[in-house]
């Protein structure tokens, strides 16, 4: 099956600040995937990555085999 969401060592630094550092994740088309963690561990950084809402540090994100940055 297909990947629908791959992330690849995606960083995210505010100034000195840490928001997400090298996640790599991929999320296959059909299945049911579950998002938690603790307060700070990254999850609202990583969705709004994933949204283009603000752009990684370092790293890459595909949805549907788009770039989210401009596909």
């Amino acid at each position: 099956m297909e990947n629908v969401i791959e992330l690849r060592e995606l960083t995210k630094t505010y100034g000195t600040r840490r928001g997400l550092t090298g996640l790599t994740l991929d999320v296959v088309q059909g299945e049911v995937f579950g998002f938690l963690g603790p307060n700070g561990a990254g999850k609202s950084t990583t969705i709004r990555l994933l949204l283009d809402l603000i752009r990684p540090t370092a790293g890459r994100a595909t949805v549907l085999g788009l770039d989210p940055r401009g596909d």
